[in-house]
Order: C-alpha cells, then structure tokens, then sequence
C-alpha cells in the first residue's frame, strides 16, 4: 500500500506547549470525557447492580418480578439498541442530555451484569452467618453492612473487576450519540488527517493503559481485602 506512517503528528493531539503553558490535545480532551463517563457509570451500576441484587434475594414478589424483567430485557438486548433508546425516546421525554443519556445506559447495561456477581456472592456465604446476626439481634439491613457483605468481597471482587473494565471498553459506544469522548475525538482527527492507522493505535493504546491500570488497582484491592479478613 505504501503507507507513510506520520507518527510525527500523533503528539500535537495529545498535547501541545505554547509559550511555557501546557495545552492538552484533542486526544486527552477526549480522554477526560470518557474517564468522566466510566467515573459515573460504575458508581451508578454498581448501585443498580446492589439494589437488583437485593431485590431478586427479597421475599418480595413484585420485587423479584421487577428485578427479573429488568435482567431479562437488559441482557438480552444489544447495548447500541439500547442506546438508541435511551437517546431517541427516553432522552427527549426526560430532558435529558447526551452526555447522561450515555452514563444511564451504560449504567443500567452493566448493572444487569453486575447484580448477578453480587447476587451469587452473598448467596456463598454460608447461611448460617445470617442466622448466627440474627439471633444477636441484628437487622437485616445491619446484617448485610457488616458481617455478608465483607464476607461476600472478595468473592464478588474479581468477576466485578471485568464488568468495570468492559464498562471502560464499551463506553467507545457512546461516539454513535455524537458524545465528544476518545473515540469521537478520533474519529474527527482521522477525518481531518487521514492517519487512521497512527490514531487508532494511540486511541487502544490508551484504552488498554486504562484498563490495564484498572486491573492492578482492583487486584491489589482485593488483596488488601483479603489480607484483612485473614487478620481479622
């Protein structure tokens, strides 16, 4: 093809200095967003994914039925579909903006995942801690927070650590919806420069820095959790 590789280019996207001030680039511009993005999107999936989880282990009915038809219809469908949805339909009604239209699907995505590793994580502890807290008076509520819950971590920690990595992984989805995030930023520089090969190679690189270092900080998390119940 006899390709000229413009390697040359790639830092001006990624930052620039002018007269002694750093300047970031298009690149970490998107960068941010997308950290932004990913930021909000655990916090709010990993509460959907505890309530869910909460809700299909209630005596409660309607609850399980409520948290079942969620997981059913979530998992079941693609995510562009469902962000499609989000954006077309639910955006509109609700006022809501692009950018949270991309935070709440992507939430409510992988929260549909993640309150089946927090599900089967409580349902491991043996039962009879839950019967020991409740014959010490405890509520239920006091029961989960300190005696399931710890117990429940480090079981539920590594799984959840790949729903937050491809929680990173699919927020690249987002560009469809015109969200100015890494992929988008990408995109409009390789439609202004035609280096397709040079930028996405620098946009994967810093996705797998991302979810590399993501990875190393939950191990080492998990880790810490572990060392703590066995001293404890």
């Amino acid at each position: 093809m006899h390709y000229v590789w413009q390697w040359h280019r790639i830092p001006q996207y990624l930052y620039r200095i002018v007269d002694g001030e750093l300047i970031f680039g298009p690149l970490i511009d998107g960068l941010m967003v997308t950290l932004e993005i990913g930021a909000y999107s655990i916090v709010l999936g990993l509460i959907i994914g505890l309530i869910t989880a909460f809700l299909r282990l209630s005596d409660s009915y309607s609850g399980r039925l409520l948290a079942t038809i969620y997981l059913e219809i979530v998992r079941n469908t693609p995510l562009l579909i469902q962000l499609f949805i989000f954006y077309f339909v639910l955006g509109p009604i609700f006022e809501i903006d692009r950018f949270w239209v991309a935070v709440l699907c992507i939430s409510f995505f992988e929260g549909s995942f993640a309150s089946e590793i927090i599900r089967g994580g409580i349902l491991s502890v043996p039962k009879g801690q839950k019967e020991a807290s409740f014959s010490l008076g405890l509520t239920q509520a006091t029961s989960y927070r300190y005696i399931i819950l710890p117990q429940a971590l480090p079981i539920i920690l590594p799984p959840l650590a790949g729903i937050i990595v491809n929680l990173i992984k699919h927020s690249a989805i987002v560009s469809v919806i015109a969200v100015f995030d890494l992929t988008t930023s990408g995109l409009d520089i390789i439609s202004e420069t035609f280096m397709a090969f040079e930028v996405w190679l620098t946009v994967a690189a810093i996705y797998l820095l991302i979810t590399v270092s993501l990875s190393i900080m939950i191990s080492r998390f998990e880790l810490y959790m572990k060392r703590s119940i066995s001293t404890s």
